[in-house]
């Protein structure tokens, strides 16, 4: 029966509001869902649940009365093919509330409830034609080269759940197909809110711009399974969702990445619908088009091999042991107490993993053991994590997160300011520059450690103050022989810490860790910073046998912290800092810039109450509505004092200035404040509690800014106060 006028009409708006509705829902949900990753607070379970109904409510209603109520054939299936489409959008967006860490526990259950909806549909199980498996590995082609794979486990179900969805989304257009035009479109917005229902958040936002444009080809060949399959194990396999992500959108990172991938997959679903179309469905013999199949596989393969990231790269667990070292009665000098505490570390990690280690030598399971926290890094999907736990001697097994590689290296993050031929703002407020010219201290004799991005050795403001030899830089994530850095912060950090103009403690030396790759981290890499910074190693060297206790720098500056997305939990690093603190290394940290929460301080190690916390003020000597707020998670009354964290000027790759702000920023004027008290007097040097008390005892008055909540206590805000780094110097040298 031919549709009337009005019907048709009616078509035409349902198939626009349903993809108005479902481009709008799901760009903005996961936009809030970044603002949410972003501010460091959790995405609730129910969230994407919620938006994946909504949507499927608003299209589903108004495709249900098109499926009904219009006489014509061809309008009635498409509201049909909607309809399916919303269902499943629906159905499948409920999975997004398994955690985006368990990406194989979410792909398992994608694949289930994907054929479960197929096999519901009771059509024919749909045929597979060579042109559609051709033009299938064709979508796969940008992927190659821009994506990498994840574990094992991880791409097989990922194959499979395309596989899955594939077969579902040929089920649901099944009946819908008529001329190629008109065809296309009602099957491309059926494609879309397939597309929008699969894949973790941003993972589906890719897939929304591949699979709809594969409409047109789909109603030539009037086959939708092996292209849509195919085309869905991009987004699925070659991404890591947690990957498509704000925390990456500088520079070419993963979301640039796959922007480019799926707009490359947009152009060859063109190209295969005018290809298709004018072929009318391809129909030739079928030797020619297996000839043009393998062609597609084999171009395919040599992508992937020449251009892309061949190998796979899944998470790898974190496994903490139950047994913690006893660092108790530990006395003497600085570097005697270093030292005393790493032995006992090494000999206690030791004895306590060796059970634990011949298990995983036996099954061949690569892993990476460590002393400062007593825990062991591993290979390993669900099975082995489960096998994990239930051992007597594990306490827990968290994810450690993993980056997959790109393709391509991403440009170095440069400053525009020029150098400065005075201390900025920050320096004097603190009174450094009092310190250096009257006092004559500028921090000679200490060494600062930073844990970051990495450092630009060779900047003018920093190049003088390296410590040198075969054991100040490590980089764990690259092996790189020099210090390097390309995003910029660890640079600027130091820089604010001891560099030359623009740094607290100019005189000071430092060594540095790469700690940090693509603004990234994960409990395994933030330990070899910190077992580096505790006994130093030369490059290669094994830590637990070659490090060298008595080269530790006296104090550590870290502008990071480590949330739940990365693997940690609240007590993943506080082994780590109990051994600082029985070894008389201060170790400073940024409070987080999860502002203006309150009890926002939570992500290691800021809440701990053996680390000096460090809050941010603006140059009005205002707590900075950025700035993390107390109590922190564990209880400590967090921050312990605050410093200038607002527009900082500092050294940036290349030997250029730039002006940042955060928590990060304020946290080395601190780390540069304790380096001149303990140049100033070398007895305090390894004394923490006296130089913490002197610390405080000297700070100024911090404000909270009009209408601010203090949270309970203005010392959640401000701590003790703002530091003054000619008081605390002075109050330095008089407590010989």
């Amino acid at each position: 029966m031919r549709s009337s006028p009005g019907s048709v009409v009616a078509a035409v708006l349902v198939g626009l509001w349903a993809v108005g509705v479902t481009v709008v829902t799901q760009a903005v949900g996961w936009l809030i869902d970044q603002v949410l990753v972003v501010s460091g607070l959790a995405t609730p379970a129910w969230m994407w649940p919620f938006i994946g109904v909504l949507n499927a409510l608003l299209v589903g209603v108004p495709a249900a009365l098109l499926a009904t109520i219009p006489q014509g054939t061809a309008v009635r299936s498409a509201g049909r093919a909607w309809l399916l489409g919303a269902a499943a959008l629906g159905g499948l967006g409920l999975l997004r509330a398994i955690p985006m860490a368990q990406n194989e526990m979410y792909l398992a259950a994608l694949t289930l409830l994907a054929l479960v909806g197929a096999v519901a549909l009771r059509r024919p199980r749909p045929e597979v034609s060579l042109p559609a498996v051709a033009g299938g590995l064709a979508m796969l082609l940008p992927w190659f080269w821009t994506g990498a794979l994840g574990g094992a486990l991880e791409t097989t179900v990922a194959v499979a759940a395309a596989a899955a969805v594939g077969w579902f989304a040929a089920n649901a257009v099944d009946g819908a197909y008529q001329s190629v035009f008109v065809s296309g479109l009602v099957v491309g917005v059926a494609l879309l809110l397939v597309a929008a229902g699969h894949g973790q958040s941003g993972a589906q936002l890719a897939a929304m711009l591949v699979l709809p444009p594969l409409g047109f080809a789909a109603a030539a060949l009037r086959q939708a399974w092996a292209l849509v399959a195919l085309a869905a194990v991009g987004p699925l396999g070659f991404v890591d969702p947690e990957e498509i992500s704000l925390l990456l959108s500088t520079g070419r990172d993963q979301p640039v990445w796959s922007l480019i991938a799926a707009a490359c997959s947009l152009a060859i679903a063109v190209l295969l619908a005018i290809l298709y179309a004018s072929t009318r469905g391809l129909r030739l013999r079928r030797s020619i088009a297996a000839v043009a199949t393998v062609v597609v596989a084999l171009a395919g393969g040599a992508v992937y091999i020449g251009l892309g990231q061949p190998g796979l790269y899944g998470e790898r667990l974190f496994v903490v042991m139950k047994s913690r070292a006893d660092l108790s009665g530990i006395t003497g000098t600085r570097d005697a107490r270093v030292t005393e505490v790493h032995r006992r570390l090494v000999a206690h990690a030791e004895q306590t993993q060796a059970d634990l280690r011949s298990d995983l030598k036996r099954w061949h399971l690569d892993y990476t053991p460590y002393y400062l926290v007593n825990a062991v890094e591993v290979d390993g999907g669900p099975a082995v994590r489960r096998w994990l736990s239930r051992r007597g001697d594990v306490d827990r097994v968290l994810l450690s997160q993993q980056l997959r590689p790109l393709p391509a290296e991403q440009g170095v993050h440069h400053g525009d300011d020029a150098a400065p031929t005075t201390p900025p703002w920050n320096i004097t407020m603190l009174g450094a520059d009092r310190v250096w010219s009257q006092l004559g201290v500028t921090g000679s004799g200490v060494v600062v450690g930073t844990s970051d991005s990495g450092v630009d050795g060779q900047h003018p403001a920093l190049s003088g103050g390296y410590r040198g030899g075969d054991d100040s830089w490590f980089d764990p994530w690259n092996g790189s022989r020099t210090p390097n850095d390309r995003a910029g912060h660890g640079t600027h950090t130091l820089g604010s810490a001891v560099g030359r103009t623009v740094g607290v403690a100019p005189g000071a030396q430092w060594v540095a860790c790469a700690n940090l790759d693509r603004n990234l981290g994960n409990p395994a890499r933030y330990l070899d910073c910190l077992q580096f910074m505790l006994a130093p190693f030369p490059l290669g060297g094994d830590p637990f046998a070659d490090g060298r206790p008595e080269r530790a720098p006296h104090v550590l500056t870290n502008s990071w912290g480590c949330p739940p997305i990365e693997g940690c939990d609240t007590g993943a690093l506080s082994a780590a800092t109990a051994a600082f603190e029985a070894a008389g290394v201060f170790f400073v940290a940024a409070a987080g810039n999860t502002g203006p929460y309150c009890e926002s301080i939570d992500d290691p190690p800021a809440p701990y109450a053996d680390v000096l916390t460090v809050g941010a003020v603006d140059e009005d000597r205002a707590v900075t509505d950025f700035s993390s707020r107390g109590p922190a998670s564990t209880g400590a009354s967090k921050p312990d004092v605050v410093a200038p964290g607002n527009d900082v000027l500092s050294a940036m790759p290349g030997g250029g200035y730039a002006r940042q702000s955060g928590t990060s920023m304020a946290t080395p004027h601190v780390a540069g404040v304790v380096a001149l008290m303990w140049s100033a007097n070398p007895a305090l040097v390894g004394d923490l509690t006296r130089t913490r008390q002197i610390l405080r005892d000297t700070a100024t008055d911090a404000s909270l800014g009009d209408g601010t909540d203090d949270c309970g206590n203005p010392a959640n805000l401000t701590g003790a106060g703002l530091v003054d780094a000619y008081a605390a110097v002075r109050a330095a040298q008089a407590a010989r």
